[in-house]
């Protein structure tokens, strides 16, 4: 079958935008010049694989010659980017590192001012809906691990509507030590390596992960608290322990409903507490706001004190998502979690890279087992159909918190547990001494499930996984997530 290709020629500092529709993938070469996916270099020759709906752009400092082969819905050159302001972040936060390590070595911070500040860079990435952040925080680390220091910058994501490296409804935290590719919003953040030893790609992170369980904070601003503290604490001990990698500072990544106001659904209280939460767990010294004024301002005047608040452009290539994309989204990202991801190439393409990895590297074969109900203990945070505080009797307490593990009976009839995503627990302390109600809410991820059936005559349920393993003993928390093929 003939291919379909275009040759486009961009000039110095200017991007070919794409956008693609489902089912749809894009071939990309770069048949000479200098280009980058988010601040990953693409190499010459080398073709790379876009799909599963993907929106990107490809970058270029001094100018390149691109071939693109398949179809896209929406593809452009502009050369209105923001890429010149996000590269000078770079060279700032650079110099941040270079600082911070040579006062590690145990030289002065900077010859000609011995007071100059050794902080890493610890930057928290802040705006709307449809700003790019994600965008940003994968640029900034990709050219933080390609400036050829060694960096390897810890990059955390705490938006659970995301799913980062884990699944939706997780969030996480990876040093990361080589370019971030992007092939799809399946693996937003690039492969990590699942609990599957067939995954491990090359370039695959191994995050350290917390189960929060629903796509937006306003189901549980409590929790959701909890647990970036605990992710922060986790980030703490470990520079604590390496004071080299400190050096190389951090990223966070947030929630759009961090930013907003009303329409988001959650309360200005839970905003500010939860961006608080992130200032004080991963004690950030640089806020970036991303196109939002009102915002920018509310950050100058809470932080503006005592850290750097900057105002970040938003690019105009940033495409409004709707809802429905974000289902089809979360959808992707488990189907890659179970499966591996796999994108079929244009007409005429044979070989291609997708994600950084060859193609066939990355396909998985799940694991579906029969399990006794008695094997692994259930649980929800809080209860379900929590009402809000104001909807209760006047004087009545509520009997569940939001903290409160409540465990789930697979053998009644509303447990909602068919199709169901869920999040399996490390162990617990072996310190029975230390065994606490909410033990279960410090607890990180060491893997997730699906339940595909429930026969509650004979007490059984049948379990996917990406790998094969026992189940005996072990405790899973169950969050609002559903997936079926």
């Amino acid at each position: 079958m003939q291919s379909d290709s275009k040759e486009w020629v961009l000039d110095a500092e200017t991007e070919y935008r794409f956008e693609l529709d489902p089912g749809a993938s894009l071939a990309i070469k770069l048949v000479h010049g200098q280009a980058e996916v988010f601040g990953a270099e693409l190499a010459e020759g080398k073709t790379y694989l876009f799909g599963s709906e993907c929106k990107a752009a490809i970058f270029t400092w001094q100018g390149c010659t691109l071939e693109v082969t398949g179809h896209a819905s929406t593809e452009y050159v502009s050369d209105e980017t923001p890429m010149a302001a996000y590269a000078n972040l770079h060279i700032a936060f650079e110099q941040m590192r270079v600082r911070a390590l040579r006062v590690v070595h145990g030289s002065p911070a900077s010859d000609d001012d011995s007071d100059a500040n050794a902080e890493p860079p610890r930057v928290l990435v802040l705006g709307p809906d449809n700003s790019g952040k994600t965008t940003i925080c994968k640029i900034l680390t990709n050219y933080a691990v390609r400036a050829g220091q060694n960096w390897s910058p810890m990059l955390v994501n705490v938006d659970p509507s995301e799913g980062g490296w884990a699944v939706p409804g997780a969030i996480s935290a990876a040093p990361v030590q080589s370019p971030l590719p992007t092939a799809s919003p399946a693996n937003p953040l690039g492969s990590a390596a699942t609990s599957a030893p067939t995954a491990l790609s090359s370039n695959a992170l191994v995050p350290l992960s917390y189960w929060y369980g629903h796509p937006e904070i306003k189901r549980n601003p409590l929790l959701l608290d909890r647990l970036i503290r605990n992710l922060g604490e986790n980030v703490r001990d470990r520079f604590d322990g390496d004071p080299e990698a400190h050096t190389s500072g951090l990223i966070v990544d947030t929630p759009s409903s961090f930013a907003s106001g009303p329409t988001s659904g959650a309360s200005t209280d839970s905003r500010h507490s939860l961006i608080k939460a992130c200032v004080d767990a991963f004690k950030i010294n640089v806020i970036l706001v991303v196109g939002h004024e009102k915002l920018n301002v509310e950050m100058q005047r809470l932080y503006g004190s005592r850290l750097t608040v900057l105002k970040i452009p938003k690019s105009g290539g940033v495409v409004e998502l709707d809802l429905p994309y974000r289902e089809r989204v979360h959808n992707y990202q488990l189907h890659t979690y179970m499966y591996g991801q796999k994108i079929d190439p244009p007409p005429g393409i044979s070989s291609a890279i997708l994600g950084g990895e060859a193609v066939t590297d990355l396909i998985l074969s799940p694991s579906s087992s029969i399990i006794s109900f008695n094997d692994l203990t259930l649980y929800r945070i809080g209860a379900e159909s929590m009402a809000p505080s104001s909807a209760l009797p006047i004087g009545a307490a509520r009997t569940v918190s939001e903290m409160q593990p409540v465990l789930v009976d697979p053998a009644s009839s509303g447990s909602g547990l068919l199709n169901a995503v869920l999040a399996l627990i490390a162990p617990f302390n072996p310190d029975e001494a230390e065994r606490y109600d909410e033990e279960i809410l410090d607890l990180n991820v060491i893997g997730f499930l699906v339940i595909t059936n429930i026969d509650i005559p004979n007490r059984k349920m049948t379990i996917l996984s990406p790998n094969q393993g026992s189940f005996a003993g072990k405790t899973a928390v169950v969050g609002s997530f559903e997936w079926q093929e």
